[in-house]
């Protein structure tokens, strides 16, 4: 009876805690931006991942994404072009653009879930030119809208959104 009543105590205080985990998540903020290009622009919802915690998080968890949103990962410095991203715990496919110093796209990669739970065993996404930024979208998004390389990404909006 006592190694019951141990057992359910300590499942009762995993519990809580990754509840407590849950509710200490702040969402991350968020920033109107544009895809803008030859003749169109393109309004999105990003929020921004710009500390290392928040990008190694990045969408993992998620079950679902509105159509005009994304998420935007800042870095201070160029990345490498053998830099890229991966799909652990991540349970929607998603289409990345990797961007330049000005916010040109300078590559596109589709994105599949990796359903192993072993981090190791899933593929990584590099860039395959060096980077500063990248925006993860539904997959499809940027076919589907024409947006290719050197389209650019033109944020904050604040009215900018104009081919």
């Amino acid at each position: 009876m006592f190694r019951v009543l141990l057992a359910t105590c300590a499942l009762m205080a995993l519990a809580a805690c990754g509840a407590a985990d849950a509710r200490d998540e702040q969402p991350l903020p968020a920033i109107e931006a544009c895809f803008v290009t030859a003749d169109r622009s393109y309004p999105v919802m990003l929020e921004v991942a710009s500390e290392p915690e928040q990008r190694r998080r990045g969408l993992m968890g998620r079950e679902h994404l509105q159509d005009n949103a994304g998420m935007l990962f800042e870095y201070q410095q160029l990345r490498p072009a053998d830099h890229g991203f991966w799909m652990y715990q991540t349970l929607i496919p998603l289409d990345i653009a990797y961007l330049g110093a000005q916010g040109e796209i300078v590559s596109l990669r589709q994105m599949h879930p990796c359903a192993s739970s072993r981090s190791s065993d899933c593929p990584a996404y590099p860039a395959g030119k060096p980077f500063l930024s990248a925006v993860e979208m539904n997959a499809g998004y940027f076919h589907e809208r024409g947006i290719g390389t050197g389209d650019r990404l033109v944020w904050p909006a604040n009215g900018a959104c104009k081919p």
